[in-house]
Protein backbone atom coordinates (compact mmCIF):
# COMPACT_ATOMS: atom_id res chain seq x y z
CA UNK A 1 0.00 0.00 0.00
CA UNK A 2 1.26 3.15 -1.03
CA UNK A 3 2.84 5.33 2.08
CA UNK A 4 0.58 8.37 1.18
CA UNK A 5 -2.78 6.46 0.84
CA UNK A 6 -2.37 4.15 4.06
CA UNK A 7 -4.04 7.03 6.50
CA UNK A 8 -6.96 7.47 4.75
CA UNK A 9 -7.04 3.55 4.59
CA UNK A 10 -6.51 2.76 7.92
CA UNK A 11 -8.92 5.96 8.92
CA UNK A 12 -11.36 4.63 6.98
CA UNK A 13 -11.50 0.76 8.26
CA UNK A 14 -11.47 2.67 11.71
CA UNK A 15 -14.24 4.63 10.97
CA UNK A 16 -15.86 1.36 10.22
CA UNK A 17 -14.88 -0.45 12.89
CA UNK A 18 -16.09 2.30 15.78
CA UNK A 19 -19.34 2.22 13.66
CA UNK A 20 -19.55 -1.94 14.51
CA UNK A 21 -18.82 -1.12 17.73
CA UNK A 22 -21.46 1.57 18.15
CA UNK A 23 -24.03 -0.87 17.18
CA UNK A 24 -23.10 -3.83 19.24
CA UNK A 25 -23.22 -1.12 22.31
CA UNK A 26 -26.95 -0.19 21.39
CA UNK A 27 -28.10 -3.47 21.45
CA UNK A 28 -26.12 -4.23 24.45
CA UNK A 29 -27.13 -0.92 26.60
CA UNK A 30 -30.80 -1.84 26.48
CA UNK A 31 -31.08 -4.51 29.12
CA UNK A 32 -27.71 -3.23 30.94
CA UNK A 33 -26.44 0.14 32.72
CA UNK A 34 -24.44 1.94 30.27
CA UNK A 35 -21.59 2.40 32.71
CA UNK A 36 -21.69 -1.06 33.23
CA UNK A 37 -21.37 -1.78 29.47
CA UNK A 38 -18.83 1.16 29.19
CA UNK A 39 -16.51 -0.69 31.73
CA UNK A 40 -17.05 -4.28 30.12
CA UNK A 41 -15.96 -2.39 26.36
CA UNK A 42 -12.99 -0.90 27.65
CA UNK A 43 -11.82 -3.72 29.64
CA UNK A 44 -12.79 -6.17 26.89
CA UNK A 45 -10.43 -4.02 24.44
CA UNK A 46 -7.62 -4.35 27.32
CA UNK A 47 -7.55 -7.98 27.69
CA UNK A 48 -7.49 -7.88 23.83
CA UNK A 49 -4.21 -6.08 23.49
CA UNK A 50 -2.62 -7.88 26.19
CA UNK A 51 -3.36 -11.41 24.47
CA UNK A 52 -1.40 -9.89 21.36
CA UNK A 53 1.25 -8.93 23.90
CA UNK A 54 3.66 -12.11 23.07
CA UNK A 55 3.76 -11.74 19.68
CA UNK A 56 3.34 -7.59 19.11
CA UNK A 57 4.85 -5.85 22.00
CA UNK A 58 8.12 -4.65 21.84
CA UNK A 59 9.42 -4.71 25.19
CA UNK A 60 11.98 -1.85 24.44
CA UNK A 61 9.93 0.89 23.82
CA UNK A 62 8.55 0.17 27.32
CA UNK A 63 11.01 2.64 28.87
CA UNK A 64 10.62 5.38 26.26
CA UNK A 65 9.19 9.03 27.13
CA UNK A 66 6.18 8.17 24.58
CA UNK A 67 5.08 5.25 26.80
CA UNK A 68 3.94 8.07 29.66
CA UNK A 69 2.45 10.65 27.13
CA UNK A 70 -0.09 7.09 26.14
CA UNK A 71 -0.85 6.38 29.88
CA UNK A 72 -1.52 10.18 30.47
CA UNK A 73 -4.13 9.29 27.54
CA UNK A 74 -5.38 6.59 29.21
CA UNK A 75 -6.52 8.94 31.95
CA UNK A 76 -9.32 10.83 30.58
CA UNK A 77 -9.59 8.59 26.83
CA UNK A 78 -11.79 6.60 26.83
CA UNK A 79 -12.57 6.33 30.42
CA UNK A 80 -13.83 10.15 30.92
CA UNK A 81 -14.83 10.93 27.21
CA UNK A 82 -17.11 7.71 27.14
CA UNK A 83 -19.00 9.08 30.40
CA UNK A 84 -19.25 12.56 29.00
CA UNK A 85 -20.80 11.04 26.13
CA UNK A 86 -23.24 8.93 27.91
CA UNK A 87 -23.84 12.17 30.65
CA UNK A 88 -24.51 14.90 27.29
CA UNK A 89 -27.28 12.17 25.77
CA UNK A 90 -28.83 12.02 29.42
CA UNK A 91 -29.37 15.66 29.36
CA UNK A 92 -29.32 16.70 25.79
CA UNK A 93 -30.90 13.46 23.99
CA UNK A 94 -28.93 11.73 21.51
CA UNK A 95 -30.12 14.08 18.62
CA UNK A 96 -28.38 17.37 19.97
CA UNK A 97 -25.69 15.56 21.62
CA UNK A 98 -24.56 13.74 18.78
CA UNK A 99 -24.79 17.12 16.82
CA UNK A 100 -22.74 18.66 18.79
CA UNK A 101 -20.37 15.53 19.16
CA UNK A 102 -19.54 16.24 15.73
CA UNK A 103 -17.79 19.29 16.39
CA UNK A 104 -14.48 16.89 16.92
CA UNK A 105 -12.98 17.46 13.18
CA UNK A 106 -13.32 21.35 14.26
CA UNK A 107 -11.03 20.40 17.57
CA UNK A 108 -8.45 18.25 15.44
CA UNK A 109 -8.29 20.39 12.90
CA UNK A 110 -7.36 23.58 15.06
CA UNK A 111 -4.64 21.32 17.35
CA UNK A 112 -2.99 19.98 13.98
CA UNK A 113 -2.60 23.30 12.56
CA UNK A 114 -1.33 25.51 15.87
CA UNK A 115 0.23 22.40 17.89
CA UNK A 116 1.80 20.64 15.20
CA UNK A 117 2.61 22.75 12.68
CA UNK A 118 0.29 21.59 9.75
CA UNK A 119 -0.84 23.05 6.76
CA UNK A 120 -4.58 23.18 6.65
CA UNK A 121 -5.56 23.58 2.87
CA UNK A 122 -8.79 24.87 0.95
CA UNK A 123 -9.38 21.47 -0.14
CA UNK A 124 -9.16 19.87 3.03
CA UNK A 125 -11.19 22.41 4.74
CA UNK A 126 -14.04 22.02 2.88
CA UNK A 127 -13.94 18.02 2.92
CA UNK A 128 -13.78 18.90 6.84
CA UNK A 129 -16.48 20.91 6.23
CA UNK A 130 -18.77 18.35 4.78
CA UNK A 131 -18.24 15.60 6.64
CA UNK A 132 -19.41 18.24 9.76
CA UNK A 133 -22.26 18.67 7.71
CA UNK A 134 -23.58 15.53 6.98
CA UNK A 135 -23.15 13.97 10.65
CA UNK A 136 -25.13 16.91 11.57
CA UNK A 137 -27.77 16.06 8.96
CA UNK A 138 -27.83 12.62 10.02
CA UNK A 139 -27.87 13.36 13.57
CA UNK A 140 -31.29 15.87 12.78
CA UNK A 141 -34.46 13.81 12.33
CA UNK A 142 -36.90 14.65 14.21
CA UNK A 143 -37.52 17.75 17.12
CA UNK A 144 -35.32 18.39 19.97
CA UNK A 145 -37.57 19.47 21.64
CA UNK A 146 -37.91 22.86 23.71
CA UNK A 147 -34.99 25.09 24.48
CA UNK A 148 -35.68 24.80 28.51
CA UNK A 149 -36.19 20.83 28.60
CA UNK A 150 -32.00 21.05 28.93
CA UNK A 151 -30.05 22.88 31.29
CA UNK A 152 -27.61 25.22 29.51
CA UNK A 153 -24.71 23.58 30.87
CA UNK A 154 -25.53 20.30 29.95
CA UNK A 155 -24.33 21.27 26.21
CA UNK A 156 -20.67 20.93 27.53
CA UNK A 157 -20.83 17.20 27.96
CA UNK A 158 -20.61 16.75 24.21
CA UNK A 159 -18.35 19.59 22.73
CA UNK A 160 -15.98 18.40 26.04
CA UNK A 161 -15.72 14.67 24.66
CA UNK A 162 -15.24 15.75 20.75
CA UNK A 163 -12.30 18.18 22.80
CA UNK A 164 -11.04 15.41 24.59
CA UNK A 165 -11.12 12.87 21.91
CA UNK A 166 -9.04 15.39 19.28
CA UNK A 167 -6.72 15.71 22.24
CA UNK A 168 -6.11 12.50 22.88
CA UNK A 169 -5.45 11.67 18.87
CA UNK A 170 -3.08 14.55 19.31
CA UNK A 171 -1.02 13.62 22.14
CA UNK A 172 -1.23 10.15 20.52
CA UNK A 173 0.56 11.37 17.42
CA UNK A 174 3.18 13.05 19.52
CA UNK A 175 3.66 9.87 21.42
CA UNK A 176 4.35 7.99 18.90
CA UNK A 177 7.29 10.32 17.72
CA UNK A 178 9.53 8.57 20.46
CA UNK A 179 7.43 5.13 20.09
CA UNK A 180 6.15 4.69 16.68
CA UNK A 181 3.99 1.73 17.24
CA UNK A 182 0.59 1.94 17.15
CA UNK A 183 -0.03 -1.55 19.14
CA UNK A 184 1.61 -0.07 21.92
CA UNK A 185 -0.11 3.16 22.24
CA UNK A 186 -3.26 1.26 22.36
CA UNK A 187 -2.21 -1.07 25.19
CA UNK A 188 -0.67 1.49 27.74
CA UNK A 189 -4.08 3.94 27.40
CA UNK A 190 -6.68 0.95 27.34
CA UNK A 191 -5.15 -0.62 30.53
CA UNK A 192 -4.62 2.81 32.20
CA UNK A 193 -8.55 3.68 31.58
CA UNK A 194 -9.01 0.11 32.45
CA UNK A 195 -7.65 0.10 35.84
CA UNK A 196 -9.38 3.56 36.76
CA UNK A 197 -12.63 2.33 35.17
CA UNK A 198 -12.49 -0.81 37.65
CA UNK A 199 -11.75 1.28 40.76
CA UNK A 200 -14.55 3.56 39.72
CA UNK A 201 -16.69 0.41 39.55
CA UNK A 202 -15.51 -1.08 43.42
CA UNK A 203 -16.05 2.36 44.75
CA UNK A 204 -19.60 2.67 43.35
CA UNK A 205 -22.07 1.76 46.44
CA UNK A 206 -24.73 0.38 44.32
CA UNK A 207 -22.70 -1.75 42.22
CA UNK A 208 -25.57 -3.94 39.32
CA UNK A 209 -24.38 -7.59 39.07
CA UNK A 210 -23.20 -8.11 36.03
CA UNK A 211 -23.96 -11.31 34.51
CA UNK A 212 -22.76 -13.66 31.53
CA UNK A 213 -25.56 -13.29 28.54
CA UNK A 214 -26.38 -11.33 26.16
CA UNK A 215 -25.97 -7.50 26.98
CA UNK A 216 -22.97 -8.45 28.21
CA UNK A 217 -21.47 -10.58 24.80
CA UNK A 218 -22.87 -7.15 22.79
CA UNK A 219 -20.44 -5.07 25.01
CA UNK A 220 -17.58 -7.85 24.60
CA UNK A 221 -17.94 -7.20 20.98
CA UNK A 222 -17.45 -3.61 21.01
CA UNK A 223 -14.51 -4.02 23.03
CA UNK A 224 -13.29 -5.97 20.22
CA UNK A 225 -14.30 -3.81 17.65
CA UNK A 226 -12.86 -0.83 19.76
CA UNK A 227 -9.51 -2.51 20.03
CA UNK A 228 -9.17 -2.98 16.35
CA UNK A 229 -10.87 0.88 15.84
CA UNK A 230 -7.81 2.32 17.88
CA UNK A 231 -5.12 0.21 16.81
CA UNK A 232 -6.27 1.30 12.87
CA UNK A 233 -6.59 4.71 13.86
CA UNK A 234 -2.92 4.72 15.51
CA UNK A 235 -1.71 3.57 12.50
CA UNK A 236 -3.36 6.57 10.34
CA UNK A 237 -2.37 8.74 13.31
CA UNK A 238 1.35 7.30 13.03
CA UNK A 239 1.59 7.73 9.42
CA UNK A 240 -0.70 10.47 8.12
CA UNK A 241 -1.50 14.12 9.60
CA UNK A 242 -4.04 15.05 12.26
CA UNK A 243 -6.10 17.28 9.52
CA UNK A 244 -6.91 14.57 7.23
CA UNK A 245 -7.23 11.61 9.40
CA UNK A 246 -9.40 13.25 12.23
CA UNK A 247 -12.19 14.29 9.56
CA UNK A 248 -12.12 10.82 7.87
CA UNK A 249 -12.49 8.73 11.16
CA UNK A 250 -15.41 11.54 12.63
CA UNK A 251 -17.77 10.45 9.80
CA UNK A 252 -18.11 6.89 11.62
CA UNK A 253 -21.76 7.49 12.07
CA UNK A 254 -22.77 7.68 8.67
CA UNK A 255 -21.13 3.78 8.51
CA UNK A 256 -23.73 3.34 11.83
CA UNK A 257 -26.62 3.79 10.10
CA UNK A 258 -25.60 2.26 6.55
CA UNK A 259 -25.06 -0.90 8.77
CA UNK A 260 -28.58 -0.41 10.52
CA UNK A 261 -30.11 -0.24 7.04
CA UNK A 262 -27.60 -3.46 5.28
CA UNK A 263 -26.94 -5.45 8.38
CA UNK A 264 -29.15 -4.83 11.35
CA UNK A 265 -32.42 -3.90 9.38
CA UNK A 266 -33.07 -1.20 11.75
CA UNK A 267 -33.44 1.73 9.59
CA UNK A 268 -34.84 2.26 5.77
CA UNK A 269 -32.89 3.66 3.27
CA UNK A 270 -34.01 7.65 3.26
CA UNK A 271 -33.32 10.68 1.08
CA UNK A 272 -31.16 12.35 3.89
CA UNK A 273 -28.75 8.96 4.05
CA UNK A 274 -28.13 9.68 0.24
CA UNK A 275 -27.60 13.12 0.85
CA UNK A 276 -25.15 12.72 3.59
CA UNK A 277 -23.67 9.44 1.71
CA UNK A 278 -23.45 11.60 -1.53
CA UNK A 279 -21.33 15.02 0.61
CA UNK A 280 -19.40 12.26 2.49
CA UNK A 281 -17.78 9.96 -0.32
CA UNK A 282 -16.48 13.80 -2.32
CA UNK A 283 -15.41 14.80 1.23
CA UNK A 284 -12.94 12.31 1.53
CA UNK A 285 -12.10 12.65 -2.27
CA UNK A 286 -11.42 16.73 -1.39
CA UNK A 287 -9.03 15.56 1.85
CA UNK A 288 -7.07 12.53 0.23
CA UNK A 289 -6.24 14.86 -2.85
CA UNK A 290 -6.08 18.10 -0.85
CA UNK A 291 -3.33 17.36 1.37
Amino acid sequence: MPLDVAPLVYALVAALLFALGDQCQYLGVRTLDSRSGTMISIVTSTACFWLLAPFLLDWTYLGAAGIWIFALIGLFRPALSANLSVAGVRYLGPTLSSTLSSTSPLFGTALGVLWLGELLTWPVAVGTAGIIGSIVLLSRRGKTGSVNDWPLWALGFPIAAAAIRSLAHVLSKVGMVTVPDAYVAGLVSFSVSSVLLLSMQAARRERPQIVLGSPSLWFVGSGVAMALAITALNQALLTGQIIVVVPIVSAAPVFTLLLSIAVFRRERPTARLVAAVAVVVPSVILIALGR
